[in-house]
């Protein structure tokens, strides 16, 4: 079964980061966003497969994230 998590990606100082909101501690960087990306999908398949290793229930959803122009 897929699930989907929110990630947000930070541009820093010569790289990325990505952070899940839902999933505290589940974090991720990469030298481009397509890098943070690929590595931040096994972060969040590594901190669920922890969560069932523990038998803890995987979080629900509860973030969305939407881009805003004014």
């Amino acid at each position: 079964m897929s699930q989907s998590f929110a990630v947000v990606i930070e541009r820093a100082e010569g790289n990325f980061s990505a952070y899940v909101p839902d999933l505290p501690g589940c974090v991720a960087t990469g030298e481009s966003q397509e890098h943070v990306l690929e590595r931040i999908r096994a972060a969040i398949a590594f901190h669920l497969e922890g969560l069932a290793d523990d038998a803890q229930s995987t979080p629900v959803q509860r973030t969305s994230v939407a881009t805003v122009t004014v």
